[in-house]
């Protein structure tokens, strides 16, 4: 019996030793993978989502100021389209904005449903003209409790700012011939949308870190983010953050990439092109940003974005590129190819997109980009493994 218990001792002690010899390069691996995740989101929190909500909120704030004074100029007699012009302008830039940060729509653009509350399409003018009736024979009406989203964010605001020619080739400054009940309208869901591009900004970079004007827009409208989604990611693994490691966090920039290409490719440009093939799924009137002919430029934005988050959006930022980089420098290459490609192949589709839904140009595209969807789903299998 001494002598089994001796042997099995040191078994035992065998065991425990090699236990420590395998496990000892565990903690330091990890480590240095927490490290390099921890220094991406840092840079992708503080560099590229934080700086882009706050151009939208900006541009979206003056797009609002812009409104109202298309609305008083009206009141005067004295509106040009010069004048709506430049609130189309801020629109555009604003709108840039957005669909740069269509590659993080996780957090705050999800839990408050702002995605579907600022960018529901295609807009629903039948009952738009429903609600103009109302709003012209006085009835009592507010956004909040009279609306769908399918008639408020960008493109209600773009419908109101943007004409098309009759072909339907050249988009104009709208025409001044507004209604009262039009500007009114006008008015409140550029307000509308304003408020909810300020809120995902507060909701990033935290209330202390917006502009006091901001804070106080937010703390009028009861919008206060309950969440700083910057500061839970930064602080992953710590009490507080959604997060229980950087890997988490790293998987969900992803996951995010990967979501928004596949909506570029098999959505926004897939659904009208199916539509104008024949194909009993598609809705060839199912197209974004038809009445600026921005479509393209939405697209691309939407490339954009997950090149922004997936390798940074300033030269030496910490970035999930350069992660993958080190553990597969082949599969990197081919997301930053693909990356270019997609926005080079959605460039070659001509406006109006409506117009080109047959080209060969839009199923190319279409194709690129589902590459690149491929290309991401690896980089997320890369992050996810032990």
């Amino acid at each position: 019996m001494r002598a089994k218990s001796t042997i099995f001792a040191l078994l035992a002690l065998s065991m425990s030793l090699v236990a420590c010899e395998t496990n000892t390069n565990t903690p330091i691996e990890q480590n240095s993978k927490e490290e390099a995740f921890k220094s991406a989101i840092e840079a992708y929190i503080d560099n590229t989502v934080v700086p882009t909500y706050r151009g939208m909120a900006d541009n979206a704030l003056l797009l609002a100021e812009a409104c109202a004074e298309i609305q008083q100029a009206h009141t005067d007699g004295i509106l040009t389209t010069e004048l709506i012009a430049e609130a189309g302008n801020y629109w555009k830039e604003s709108r840039r904005y957005w669909e740069e940060s269509e590659a993080f729509l996780f957090g705050a653009a999800a839990d408050y449903n702002i995605d579907p509350h600022i960018d529901s399409w295609p807009l629903d003018k039948n009952a738009m003209d429903d609600l103009l009736a109302d709003i012209n024979s006085g009835k009592e009406w507010s956004i909040d409790n009279n609306i769908n989203y399918g008639l408020l964010g960008f493109h209600a605001v773009e419908y109101m700012l943007f004409e098309l020619s009759e072909d339907g080739t050249v988009s104009n400054p709208h025409n001044t011939n507004y209604t009262e009940a039009e500007l009114i309208y006008l008015v409140a869901v550029a307000d509308d949308l304003a408020q909810q591009c300020v809120r995902l900004e507060a909701a990033w970079a935290g209330m202390e870190g917006v502009t006091a004007e901001k804070r106080t827009l937010l703390e009028e409208a009861e919008l206060e983010p309950s969440i700083n989604y910057g500061q839970s990611m930064k602080t992953a693994g710590q009490g507080g953050s959604l997060y229980k490691t950087y890997q988490e966090a790293a998987e969900e920039l992803v996951d995010g990439c990967v979501t928004i290409a596949d909506e570029v490719a098999n959505t926004k440009m897939g659904t009208p092109v199916k539509g104008a093939q024949g194909d009993a799924v598609g809705d060839r009137n199912y197209i974004e940003s038809p009445y600026s002919l921005n479509s393209i430029v939405d697209f691309q934005g939407n490339i954009i974005s997950i090149k922004n988050a997936y390798s940074g959006s300033k030269a030496g930022d910490a970035s999930i590129s350069d992660y993958i980089k080190s553990v597969n420098s082949e599969l990197d290459t081919e997301v930053m190819t693909l990356i270019d490609e997609s926005k080079e192949y959605i460039g070659r589709i001509q406006e109006p997109f409506a117009q080109h839904l047959s080209d060969k140009e839009a199923t190319d595209a279409i194709d690129k980009v589902n590459e690149l969807v491929a290309a991401l789903e690896s980089v997320y299998a890369e992050l996810s493994k032990n």
